[in-house]
């Protein structure tokens, strides 16, 4: 994974939460509410200069080209500088992987495949017309690359961008403050105290070697490295909501308790949810979306998926494991509708959720294929390959790591966290989320501190 030197680009890093985030904090409200865009832009520059200077002038320059052809797009709602500008943003997010992957390998500008998804979204909106009124240069630019979104999304649609309301009370200003800071600390909890440690497990075994694991402990694996990722960007998620909401800023759900869902299709509806009504709303619909023959609707698919996977990286893991999860959306669409008895429909589109889902994480972590090859060897030990260099490795591992992994999968239970939701302006919650905060904070001051898994992104 990328390694980032900027210590104020990781919400989850001491120097943000106590020295960056409460500075513009108090600069934004103290700006009166009609300039406060301009004081979230120049923070949000500041904020990715700071994380990666070398891709400033990337974005800086997207900014502009954007903000010019949006201009003329908003003005004359021609078709060709809409196509025209997806090229260049797409060729531009394109190149840079490509040059990421086979060039230089820290040469991708940091957040290029979120504020590209989010300038193409609003070239969109505007020739569709779903933007109301043709926007300045300044709110233009802040939304492209405010700082909460920039780096690892969610990916906000400019409409809702639109809907923020600055405060102007001292009681309505601190009441949004004070309701982010629930949101930021949850999910700093679960970068910190949950994705963190599960990353050590996953790590462990790779330190080990794959071929040299056994049968338990690389199922073990897979679970550990699927929550891992989903309590990482799902804590990402919360606490960019919540700077967010401190803003004023509407709240964007960006995970929907993905393990309860019924089946795939419905996992990536609730998974990274922005993500995926992006891809739905500006591909799949476009190229005709399920209104067309059943042969259509199965290639649109395959197209979403091949982008997903290219979109994730460049390597054949991201590819194959973006081809896998078209297969099984496809066998879910095509296979089990009036082919396969409804209870037993059901019953495979659970295990798809709870079985299959992780062993495709770990084709999305591992990039060598020899490597992934290893791994699923020991996951299905009958092929042969490797030997367990200690058979009972799994029983240490889950004496140091299995309360983690307890604690993970109790917080998968949907009703937990609407609980959260609905009672979290209550005194009790409020104590409790004082004290995760600076369980939170003392551990970072013990670490080194682990960058956000969709950085690399």
């Amino acid at each position: 994974m990328k390694e980032y030197s900027g210590e104020m680009i990781n919400f989850s890093d001491l120097g943000f939460i106590f020295r960056f985030l409460p500075v513009f904090l108090i600069a934004f409200y103290l700006t009166p509410a009609t300039y406060r865009s301009v004081t979230l832009l120049i923070g949000s520059l500041a904020f990715y200069a700071v994380g990666d200077l070398k891709g400033f002038a990337v974005l800086g320059t997207a900014i502009v080209v954007n903000y010019l052809f949006g201009k003329a797009i908003g003005s004359e709602k021609r078709k060709y500088l809409l196509a025209f500008i997806v090229c260049i943003d797409a060729l531009m997010l394109v190149e840079f992987k490509l040059l990421s992957q086979f060039v230089y390998n820290s040469f991708m500008p940091i957040g290029i495949s979120f504020f590209t998804f989010k300038m193409i979204s609003y070239q969109a909106d505007l020739y569709m017309g779903k933007i109301d009124e043709e926007p300045g240069f300044i709110e233009t630019a802040a939304y492209f690359c405010m700082f909460p979104q920039v780096v690892s999304g969610p990916i906000m649609r400019f409409s809702d961008y639109q809907k923020k309301t600055y405060f102007q009370t001292k009681e309505a200003i601190f009441s949004a403050i004070e309701d982010g800071l629930r949101f930021f600390t949850l999910g700093l909890g679960m970068k910190v105290l949950l994705a963190d440690h599960l990353a050590m497990l996953w790590n462990d075994i790779g330190t080990i070697g794959y071929e040299s694991i056994s049968t338990p402990l690389a199922w073990i694996g897979a679970a550990c490295y699927s929550l891992e990722l989903y309590f990482d960007f799902w804590g990402y998620s919360l606490m960019a909501a919540g700077i967010g909401v401190m803003l004023g800023f509407p709240f964007v759900v960006n995970f929907d308790q993905p393990y309860s869902a019924k089946n795939v299709s419905e996992f990536y509806r609730r998974w990274h949810a922005s993500l995926g009504s992006w891809f739905r709303d500006y591909i799949y619909i476009p190229l005709g979306g399920s209104r067309v023959s059943e042969g259509r609707i199965f290639l649109n698919l395959l197209v979403v998926w091949l982008i997903t996977g290219f979109w994730h990286g460049v390597t054949l893991n991201f590819i194959l494991w973006g081809l896998i999860i078209f297969v099984i959306i496809a066998f879910e669409r095509f296979v089990i509708p009036g082919k396969i008895p409804v209870a037993l429909g059901k019953i495979i589109g659970r295990v798809n959720v709870l079985i299959l889902i992780p062993l495709t994480w770990v084709i999305f972590a591992i990039s060598d294929f020899r490597g992934l090859l290893d791994y699923f060897k020991r996951l299905f030990p009958f092929f042969g390959k490797g030997i367990a260099v200690n058979s009972s490795d799994y029983i240490k591992n889950l004496g140091i790591y299995g309360g983690f992994l307890a604690v993970a999968l109790i917080l998968l239970l949907p009703g937990l966290y609407r609980f959260f939701e609905r009672n979290r302006k209550h005194p009790v919650f409020t104590v409790l989320l004082f004290i995760l905060f600076w369980i939170c904070v003392y551990s970072l001051s013990n670490a080194a501190g682990n960058p956000f898994m969709y950085f690399r992104f």
